[in-house]
């Protein structure tokens, strides 16, 4: 039996470059694909925020002289794409999706709304939450935390190109540790970047507990829904 019953699943947009620089790798986004349409099949209740760093993100452009919000629109249309082709990807394993926007944007996507995104839910298909919040200045890490409080999921898992949360970067501090649990008190005061302060918060002040792993190896998503210690557990 599945450790949650509904999920929060955040993905990283970057991720789905797979081995190229930029865009969709067809093969990363089959396997996600498939690991989530797996869970879909056992019963679980799935709702998904994807990030769009893999087209654009906004701060790299206000970097480059595009207008902050400006730069933001553009980053929340670039989950919009990744939402799709996910959407697209979950339909050919058999899979019912449906893709919400934060933005009014039919036919493209259905309008979000947690009434709907949770009747969509209650019959078993995948929802995929696209565009943000449709405001400038939050990160999709933001809008995943809103979005999973709103659906009342058990978790939020985060799924990234790292195996959980460390002291330090393993990349550049051989001493670093990792931690199977951590409060979201000890991030504050370790000052660990794991989500932005506003998602962190959010979490919180609201008792959604985050699960951060490796969604990039196969099996993993699974593994973490049969209670399998892998990832780190972040929770009040």
């Amino acid at each position: 039996m599945a450790k949650y019953k509904r999920i929060l699943l955040k993905l990283s947009g970057e991720s789905l470059m797979g081995a190229q620089q930029y865009g969709i790798d067809q093969e990363r986004l089959s396997d996600y694909a498939e690991q989530i349409a797996a869970l879909v099949k056992s019963g679980v209740q799935i709702g998904i925020v994807i990030g769009g760093g893999n087209i654009f993100r906004g701060l790299s452009g206000a970097a480059k002289g595009f207008d902050r919000v400006k730069g933001d629109q553009m980053g929340m249309l670039a989950t919009v794409i990744n939402s799709l082709a996910l959407n697209s990807a979950l339909l050919n394993t058999g899979v019912k999706s449906k893709v919400l926007t934060a933005i009014r944007m039919e036919p493209i996507g259905e309008y979000y709304s947690k009434d709907r995104a949770v009747e969509l839910l209650d019959k078993g298909e995948v929802v995929i939450i696209s565009a943000g919040t449709s405001n400038p200045y939050f990160t999709t890490d933001t809008a995943s935390a809103l979005r999973g409080i709103e659906i009342e999921a058990d978790v939020m898992l985060k799924g990234t190109r790292v195996d959980g949360i460390y002291s330090a970067d393993p990349e550049k501090d051989s001493s670093a540790t990792k931690f199977a649990s951590i409060t979201f008190d000890e991030i504050y005061s370790m000052n660990l970047q794991i989500m932005d302060l506003t998602a962190t918060t959010l979490c919180k002040e609201n008792n959604l507990p985050v699960l951060v792993f490796n969604m990039d190896k196969k099996g993993n998503l699974q593994r973490v829904m049969d209670g399998e210690p892998i990832g780190t557990y972040v929770h009040n």
